[in-house]
């Protein structure tokens, strides 16, 4: 791990996910990239017919807006205990989820970390925002965090997966950062009505997957719940688990919107830490 991203509105929770970042890099050696992206500001917006003097007042504004944003990246930083870990800041302007996107290829970013306040209500239904697009469309690892966490008390994680071929890059990255934290893996499979497997076919496929992936450290359950979502969080809380680990199958259009995306309900209702990371297609 060379590269962590984290994208920042100044919240508590983006707080919480910079320590949460530096925590790491300091595990790793890797260096952060922390982007402020300025929403609400459309190029064009102060022009007049004839151009004219609204143009350098919109250069003006962009020009306050960045260097706003410049120095409230520097005040975060300059609060925090860096211990020799390298911070780039970045401040652009324009819609934030397209420049999350782009960061995280022009840096071949290895991980994203963001805060997130989740969702509760009416807010469940709002689709498109910033944490659940990068969720789902990242080319990399996302850890969400909503509350502040030590990395060197995260030592019980839940791998809650289908345990199929198309995951396999995702036990690969998966398997970085169990090592990187020293933690045990507790791979399970949530068995619903809707989608009921005998539990000898899954655990033959689970053990089919470990060996395939050289995975130690691991127990391996089997839940009942009603849904994948609230099995998932329920056996987190059972176990008293540090952190959540998913995979994103990265639906879009009609398909996403009939059958969601488990990831994204996990990241909005968990109070965890939730890693996800995109299958290959």
């Amino acid at each position: 791990m060379k590269t962590i991203l984290v994208p920042t509105d100044f919240s508590k929770e983006a707080g919480y996910a910079l320590d949460a970042a530096i925590d790491l890099a300091a595990r790793a050696g890797a260096q952060v990239i922390l982007l402020h992206v300025v929403e609400g500001f459309v190029p064009g917006s102060f022009a007049t017919q004839g151009g004219g003097p609204d143009d350098i007042s919109e250069e003006l504004f962009m020009r306050k807006l960045l260097e706003k944003g410049k120095n409230d990246l520097s005040k975060l930083v300059a609060n925090r205990k860096l211990e020799n870990i390298n911070i780039i800041s970045n401040v652009r302007v324009g819609n934030p989820f397209h420049h999350i996107a782009r960061d995280i290829l022009d840096n071949e970013a290895d991980l994203v970390v963001m805060g997130s306040k989740g969702a509760s209500g009416y807010e469940d239904v709002l689709i498109g925002s910033n944490t659940e697009r990068v969720v789902r469309y990242s080319k990399c690892p996302v850890i969400t965090i909503k509350n502040p966490v030590d990395f060197s008390h995260v030592t019980d994680i839940v791998f809650a997966a289908d345990f199929i071929e198309s995951e396999d890059n995702v036990a690969v990255e998966l398997k970085t950062m169990q090592n990187l934290l020293g933690a045990k893996l507790h791979l399970v499979k949530v068995d619903t009505p809707g989608n009921f497997e005998n539990s000898r076919t899954i655990k033959k496929r689970i053990h089919a997957f470990v060996q395939k992936h050289s995975l130690e450290n691991y127990t391996l359950e089997i839940y009942n719940e009603s849904t994948e979502e609230d099995g998932i969080i329920y056996f987190a809380e059972d176990i008293d688990a540090d952190m959540i680990a998913l995979a994103t199958h990265g639906r879009t259009g009609l398909k996403h919107l009939l059958s969601g995306s488990i990831a994204e309900d996990v990241v909005n209702h968990a109070q965890r830490p939730v890693w996800t990371c995109g299958v290959n297609k």
